[in-house]
């Protein structure tokens, strides 16, 4: 089976079976104990009462608490295992790029006590790369961005390895948490991320928005301290994004113009892929593309990419080198 263990969501890939877990990476603990995980857990943020308590153990795409990632990784795995006990005996995670040794042990010994026999590393922009279809292992230059919930990857690929990488500590979480501070600010509503996040869903464009369309926010007006209603058209959305994928912009560009000629002339033919749950944007192609003048495109199904080119690679073992625990 292969993992995908990201900031926000957690996914479990079974080879013929498919996503056969995905849930939010949020866990619950009483007394040390973990009582919920995933979206029972993500209900209970913010409502626990004393003697409960509902966290989300990776931040920004590092492993914030050691502890409770493992309860959590034990937690979805032996849910899993419980149906397809023959899992049991191999399992390949996601980590992102530039990962610890202390946290790559955490994943490995969450796996190990979770009753998997053995439990392989994989880099999550070579997992997007794999499941976007790139021919990793060939001598050719592969670009590939991993938009995640709380970190972005942009890496330069070839010959199975990362030529050129850069982790961005920012993802489809910042832009709701952007979204949700431009509201506050701007028209003193309070609102919640989950709002925020629904905004970006359903009006959020990258780039050139359907110009009637809008969004109604729900939220506490902070002046009167009572409910209130705000419609904001879809631009204006889209403005309040602009930082945030300004930056991403940037990042890709720096990366791009760090890496050899020849791999460059093969990204300027083949594009820059994206990938991972932030992909699904509207208009985010179209935006980069425009910002670093590359052909930018998004892969099929992004918010599974990496998981579904996880449990690819464990097909090619002997020419991909992947840290085994």
């Amino acid at each position: 089976m292969a993992i995908d263990l990201g900031t926000t969501n957690t996914l479990i890939y079974v080879p013929r079976k498919g996503v056969v877990l995905q849930e939010p990476s949020v866990v619950a603990l009483r007394d040390g104990a973990v009582i919920a995980a995933g979206e029972e857990a993500y209900r209970m943020l913010g409502r626990t009462p004393v003697g409960i308590k509902a966290e989300r153990p990776i931040q920004g795409g590092v492993i914030a608490d050691f502890d409770l990632t493992r309860k959590m990784l034990q937690h979805f795995i032996s849910r899993v295992v419980k149906v397809y006990p023959m899992l049991k005996l191999r399992a390949i995670v996601t980590v992102p790029y530039g990962t610890t040794q202390v946290e790559r042990r955490a994943v490995l010994t969450a796996g190990k006590r979770a009753g998997v026999k053995e439990t392989y590393l994989i880099e999550e922009p070579i997992a997007a790369a794999i499941g976007s279809g790139l021919p990793v292992a060939e001598p050719r230059g592969s670009f590939v961005v991993n938009f995640g919930g709380g970190v972005t990857e942009i890496a330069a690929i070839s010959l199975g390895g990362i030529v050129l990488a850069q982790s961005l500590r920012q993802g489809g979480e910042t832009i709701d948490e952007t979204i949700m501070r431009y509201i506050n600010r701007r028209y003193r509503l309070d609102i919640g991320l989950s709002t925020a996040e629904e905004a970006k869903r359903l009006a959020g464009y990258a780039t050139d928005p359907p110009p009637e369309l809008t969004y109604v926010f729900r939220g506490i007006n902070l002046y009167s301290r009572i409910p209130d209603t705000l419609e904001v058209k879809a631009q204006e959305i889209t403005e309040a994004m602009e930082p945030v994928l300004s930056n991403l912009a940037t990042a890709i560009r720096q990366v791009f113009e760090q890496i050899p000629p020849q791999l460059a002339t093969d990204v300027m033919n083949d594009g820059i892929l994206l990938a991972g749950g932030g992909a699904l944007l509207k208009n985010l192609d179209l935006y980069l593309s425009r910002q670093i003048n590359l052909p930018v495109y998004v892969v099929d199904d992004p918010f599974t990419c990496a998981v579904r080119g996880a449990s690819e690679a464990l097909r090619y073992l002997d020419r991909l080198e992947l840290q085994r625990g």
